[in-house]
């Protein structure tokens, strides 16, 4: 326990305490298994069958399996004396109808799912069932349905929901208002179960600026109009083309009607084939963005895209009632040639000639198609109408004035589709052919004059473009300059290949 220490003070003694450290744990008794593996280091009574089949320690684990087999269907009672186990007795009688009340299953098994019990003494009846003090109901407006109507299938009274109508009818057009939009109705407490509820509130987003409420102060009903700032800001989208033009612009933000004009704007230009993956697109589109927070994306207003060496830009213009493209300089799309007025055979050209009906020579100042009657006559190219009616030896006959001073004139007409005054379009259907004035036969007598001189209308190849001029083209550059100077809203990234394919 003690130790004698000669250290210091002169070799005087000294004790100080031994130190054991960790007592050893005594040994764990060995049980049968553990003295069986001292014994047998290497043996193992249940080796993997699925390991070195055929060796000795493979057929003495079949041994040692085959044994354990044998020593259970020795212990088991056998199968022809099974053990049974507790089970219920059947239900009968009132147990047995109350268990099928409750079951689900199917009623061709026995199952009577649905079915109520009997109330016992403790219910009492109740005299008359309490009302809802408030119902909040939404109204849907349907396709060509009244105002009106659709709140009476709400639930709205008739002498409320006609009330509300013409309040509505009295504060905006009932044709914005349209399908699909939903109405928030709220119906009071009514006096008796046999009138309708009084309506309470009503509310509905009749316009994209204008929300309307209609609320029931001191018996009567209101309207209260609440106008919804609104910023028009156009919307602007840049990017490079990619793999897939339609798909890095709708990637972008940009809607799909939108894209697809952009996509015929600039094929006018430019052949889709010659659009590269490096090529920059740019366009604008318009946009509301409400102060609720709701945006409406609408129609293309801008089409541009740089090549590099070549930047083509395109802006939207309504011109006559038509949707034109033009460059920033106001020129537009080149047409070039005529069209041939009508699908037929040519059966007398420009020239001298014998007349067929007053039987001496004479010169023919057009050239005719034979065709059968009602075949469509068309425009050979943009104009206006400056006659339109029965003309004499022509019959029926329209004639068109086009830029350059060219006229065309369609003679023997059977049915006229245009009015004088009227413009009319490359390609646009005009009247049939028909055998109407002095004519041996169904056929369209096609003239063209040029300057008041009747030129032959196959020795003419007429290339014209349209351009803005005066207070038009004016008002055409204030657009441009205005739509150049949006800002950019988003950036499109290109798609890959990769991203085309998933």
């Amino acid at each position: 326990m003690f130790l004698r220490s000669d250290i210091g003070l002169d070799q005087a003694g000294g004790t100080s305490a031994r130190s054991f450290g960790r007592a050893p744990a005594p040994p764990k008794p060995l049980t049968l298994i553990d003295r069986i593996q001292d014994r047998f280091p290497d043996f193992d009574p249940a080796p993997d069958l699925g390991s070195r089949i055929g060796s000795i320690e493979w057929f003495r684990g079949v041994a040692t399996c085959a044994g354990l087999i044998t020593v259970t269907l020795l212990l088991s009672p056998g199968f022809e004396r099974p053990i049974h186990g507790a089970v219920t007795a059947p239900l009968t009688g009132t147990e047995w109808e109350d268990a099928r009340s409750q079951s689900i299953s199917a009623l061709a098994y026995g199952a009577t799912t649905g079915m109520r019990g009997e109330a016992s003494g403790l219910v009492r009846p109740l005299a008359d069932t309490p009302e809802r003090p408030i119902l909040e109901l939404t109204a849907v407006v349907g396709a060509g349905r009244r105002f009106a109507s659709a709140l009476e299938r709400a639930g709205v009274g008739a002498g409320d929901a006609s009330r509300v109508a013409d309040l509505v009818a009295g504060a905006i057009d009932p044709t914005d208002i349209k399908a699909g939009t939903r109405v928030d109705v709220t119906l009071g407490r009514r006096a008796s179960r046999n009138q309708a509820r009084p309506l309470e509130k009503l509310a509905f987003r009749a316009r994209f600026d204008l929300a309307v409420e209609v609320a029931r102060v001191d018996g009567g009903l209101s309207l209260i109009e609440i106008p919804i700032a609104v910023d028009h800001t156009p919307l602007r989208i840049r990017g490079r083309v990619g793999s897939s033009l339609y798909r890095t612009a709708r990637a972008a933000g940009a809607p799909a009607k939108a894209v697809e004009a952009f996509i015929k704007s600039i094929a006018t230009k430019v052949p889709m084939s010659r659009i590269g993956a490096n090529d920059e697109f740019d366009l604008i589109v318009e946009r509301q963005r409400a102060a609720t927070g709701e945006e409406q994306l609408g129609k293309l207003l801008f089409a541009g895209l740089d090549q590099g060496r070549r930047e083509v830009q395109l802006v939207r213009w309504e011109r006559e009632g038509r949707t034109m493209w033009y460059d920033p300089k106001g020129m537009g799309e080149r047409t070039e040639g005529m069209l041939m007025p009508a699908q037929g055979r040519l059966s007398s050209s420009f020239g001298y000639r014998t007349h067929p009906v007053l039987g001496f020579r004479r010169l023919h100042k057009g050239m005719d198609i034979a065709a059968p009657t009602g075949t469509p006559i068309r425009a050979a190219t943009d104009g206006t109408v400056q006659f339109a009616g029965r003309n004499g030896g022509y019959g029926n006959y329209v004639r068109i004035s086009h830029s350059g001073g060219l006229q065309t004139a369609y003679g023997h007409m059977s049915r006229i589709s245009v009015r004088s005054g009227t413009r009319v379009t490359r390609g646009q259907v005009i009247g049939a052919v028909g055998s109407t004035g002095m004519s041996t036969g169904p056929h369209l007598h096609y003239e063209l004059w040029k300057n008041g001189q009747a030129v032959n209308p196959r020795s003419v190849s007429l290339s014209s473009t349209d351009r803005l001029t005066g207070g038009e083209l004016n008002r055409f550059r204030g657009l441009v300059s205005s739509l150049l100077g949006t800002p950019v809203a988003g950036t499109a990234k290109a798609t890959s290949e990769n991203d085309a394919e998933e």
